[in-house]
C-alpha cells in the first residue's frame, strides 16, 4: 500500500504526543513493507520567516492556497493509494482536503484533539470543563480568548473552524477517534457517524519493563494546568502533611508551568524535578515507577502516557473522564481518581504505593490489556484495515457518480 502521511509538527521545544504518533506509526508501516511518503509543515519554521510572512499567517490559517496546489501536484504524480492527515495548524490548512479532491485520492483523519468543535481542541476553559462552541458557533471561544488567551489569536482559529466544517465532514472518508469517549462528543457534536471510527493509538514495545516494585512516582508530560499538574501539587502536599508515601515524586516534562513547579519542587526530599526527557530516559523512568500518574483536568481524547505505563507493566493513577475511563479499568490495571478533586487524587496515590503485591498484580493486568488493544501487531492491523475500508468507500463513491452521471454500465458516454 502507499500512503501519504500529511502533518503539521508541533514545535519541538514542548513534547508532542501527535508528533510521537505520527512518527510511530510512518516507521511501522514501513516496517512492514508499505510505502509511506510525507507532505510535512514545521511550527520551528515559523521563526525564521520575515515579519510580513509571520503577520500574513493568520490570513492562511483557514485555508492556504499554495498548499492546495503543491500537494494536488504532488498526488497527481505520485498517486499514492491513501492520504493520512493528521495536524494542519497553522501551515497547511485544510486547503489539504480540497488537493485530494483534486487528484481523486481518498482521504482519512487523525483526530487527535477535539478541533473539529472546538477552536483551541481542549473542550476547557479557565480550567474548567466547557462546551458552549460544540454543536453551535465558535463565537464564544473568541469572545473569551480561549486559544492562548488571546482574542485576536482565537479568530482564524474559529474562522476555520466555521468556514472549513462542511469541507472536513465531506472530504475525509474515515476520521479515526483515538478513543469511544472522543468519538462520544462528537456524534453529538453533529459530526457524521458513520464516518468516525474508534481507532487507539498505540505503543511500541519499551523494551524495559518493571522489576520490584518500583522507586517513585512518576508525572510524565506537559507541564500545563490541563495536564492537572496544580492539582498533582496539591495532592502531593496533601501527602506530604500526612506522612508521605515513602517514595518520592519525580516530575518530567516542560510547559508553562515550569517555573512554579521547579519553585514548588525546590529544597524538597520527595519531590524530584527533572526537566524535558529524551525517549529513553522516558523509557526507564516509567519501568522504574510503582505508578505513573495521569491526572489531566480536561477530557483527553487519548492518553499516550497511560499505555506506555502499560506497555512497561506499571499500574496507572489517572482522572476518571474521558478516554481514561476506558483506558484504566479501575481496580484492575490501576486506579481512577475523581476529576479535579485533590484529596481523591491523594487517595489514589496512597492506595497504589500502599500494598507492593497488589500493585503487582495491577502491574501485569496493565502489561497484558496492553498486549490485547495496544501493541504494534493490533495497531498496524487497524489501521491497514480501516485504509482499506477508506479506499473502498471512495471507490463506491466513484462509482454510484459515475452511474448518476450515466456513465454506468450500459449508460452514455
Amino acid at each position: 500500500m502507499h500512503v501519504l502521511v500529511v502533518h503539521n509538527r508541533y514545535s519541538s521545544a514542548q513534547p508532542s504526543g501527535e508528533n510521537k504518533v505520527v512518527d510511530q506509526e510512518v516507521e511501522l508501516l514501513r516496517a512492514a513493507g508499505h510505502r509511506v511518503g510525507l507532505f510535512e509543515r514545521r511550527s520551528d519554521d515559523i521563526a525564521a520567516r520575515s515579519l510580513p510572512s509571520k503577520a500574513a499567517l493568520p490570513l492562511l490559517v483557514p485555508w492556504n492556497p499554495a498548499v492546495r496546489k503543491e500537494l494536488a501536484a504532488r498526488l497527481r504524480a505520485e498517486r499514492p493509494d491513501v492520504v493520512h492527515v493528521h495536524n494542519v495548524f497553522p501551515l497547511l490548512s485544510p486547503a489539504v482536503l480540497a488537493a485530494c479532491a483534486d487528484a481523486g485520492v481518498p482521504a482519512v483523519a487523525t483526530l487527535h484533539n477535539y478541533t473539529q468543535v472546538c477552536p483551541p481542541g481542549t473542550l476547557q476553559r479557565d480550567g474548567a470543563p466547557c462546551t458552549e462552541c460544540v454543536g453551535a458557533t465558535p463565537l464564544p471561544a473568541v469572545r473569551h480568548g480561549c486559544y492562548r488567551g488571546s482574542r485576536l489569536a482565537t479568530v482564524p482559529l474559529a474562522v476555520s473552524l466555521s468556514v472549513n466544517r462542511r469541507r472536513w465532514w465531506s472530504g475525509v472518508e474515515r476520521f479515526f477517534c483515538i478513543s469511544a469517549a472522543q468519538r462520544d462528543v462528537l456524534v453529538r457534536a453533529g459530526m457524521p457517524a458513520e464516518r468516525l471510527a474508534v481507532k487507539h493509538n498505540f505503543v511500541p514495545e519499551p523494551g524495559v519493563h518493571r522489576e520490584g516494585d518500583g522507586e517513585h512516582v512518576l508525572y510524565l508530560g506537559r507541564l500545563a494546568e490541563a495536564k492537572g499538574v496544580r492539582l498533582l501539587m496539591a495532592a502531593w502536599d496533601a501527602l506530604a502533611a500526612d506522612g508521605g508515601v515513602g517514595v518520592p515524586l519525580v516530575i518530567a516534562g516542560t510547559g508553562p508551568l515550569e517555573a512554579e513547579v521547579t519553585a514548588w519542587a525546590a529544597g524538597r526530599d520527595d519531590v524530584r524535578f527533572v526537566g524535558l526527557y529524551d525517549t529513553d530516559q522516558c523509557r526507564r523512568a516509567v519501568a522504574r515507577s510503582v505508578a505513573v500518574v495521569a491526572p489531566s483536568t480536561w477530557l483527553e481524547a487519548f492518553g499516550l502516557v497511560v499505555v506506555e505505563a502499560m506497555a512497561a507493566g506499571v499500574p496507572v493513577v489517572a482522572a476518571g473522564h474521558g478516554a481514561f475511563t476506558e483506558l484504566v479499568e479501575d481496580g484492575v490495571t490501576g486506579l481512577l481518581h475523581r476529576p479535579g478533586e485533590a484529596a481523591s487524587l491523594a487517595s489514589c496515590l496512597r492506595r497504589i504505593t500502599a500494598g507492593p503485591a497488589v500493585n503487582q498484580e495491577m502491574g501485569r493486568a496493565a502489561r497484558s490489556r496492553y498486549e490485547r488493544g495496544f501493541s504494534p501487531a493490533v495497531g498496524l492491523e487497524r489501521l491497514v484495515e480501516e485504509y482499506r475500508t477508506a479506499i473502498a468507500g471512495r471507490s463506491a463513491h466513484a462509482r454510484d457518480g459515475d452511474v448518476r452521471a450515466g456513465r454506468g454500465d450500459g449508460g452514455s458516454k
